[in-house]
């Protein structure tokens, strides 16, 4: 699967961002009150899409089924100004009712549907194995020939340590710049 430029610098981000709503200080998984109380700031949020489409993208997290894979990795191939419309892919994306409620108050916007294809494309890597995203690409061996050691998978145990360490260090840092630290 060969990905655009434009999804290749989001995908990150948008993992960053659920990745940093998944815990709160404590280590505890509160992923699913954070996209909930997300999702009632659509109203603000909107303001963000153009800027910032991952930060909005995260209200559809987990709001997508994926029928067919071949078109929505077509998609990703393409730049932010080549998408499709939103409508010709219905058949190969479908809303959960819940976030169908979103993407009808969402299309109003200007740049509604054009958010719906982020969001859907981010969504669709964020399920991908980033392992095989470098393997499609042939980054998986350094100049040496060896492994990068971010391919490997390591298992959801060692990636939920390094999110709470991230946390951490997050906290860290803005206690140290005078704030105080969340609970």
């Amino acid at each position: 699967m060969r990905t655009s430029s434009f999804f290749g610098q989001l995908r990150s981000a948008y993992a960053s961002e659920i990745d940093d709503m998944t815990f709160d200080s404590e280590g505890k998984n509160v992923l699913r009150q954070r996209l909930a109380a997300r999702r009632k700031e659509l109203p603000f949020l909107r303001q963000m899409m153009e800027l910032s489409p991952e930060m909005v993208s995260v209200v559809f997290h987990q709001g997508f089924r994926f029928k067919n894979p071949a078109l929505i990795e077509h998609v990703l191939s393409l730049e932010s100004d080549e998408f499709p419309a939103w409508d010709t892919l219905s058949d190969a994306i479908v809303l959960e009712p819940w976030a169908q409620q979103l993407a009808d108050e969402l299309c109003k916007e200007p740049m509604g549907e054009w958010l719906l294809t982020v969001a859907a494309g981010l969504e669709y890597l964020f399920a991908k194995p980033e392992r095989a995203s470098a393997k499609d690409h042939g980054d998986e061996d350094d100049e040496d020939g060896e492994k990068d050691a971010d391919s490997s998978m390591d298992g959801e145990d060692e990636e939920e340590k390094d999110a709470r360490a991230r946390e951490e260090a997050g906290q860290d840092w803005m206690v140290e710049q005078g704030f105080d630290r969340k609970d």
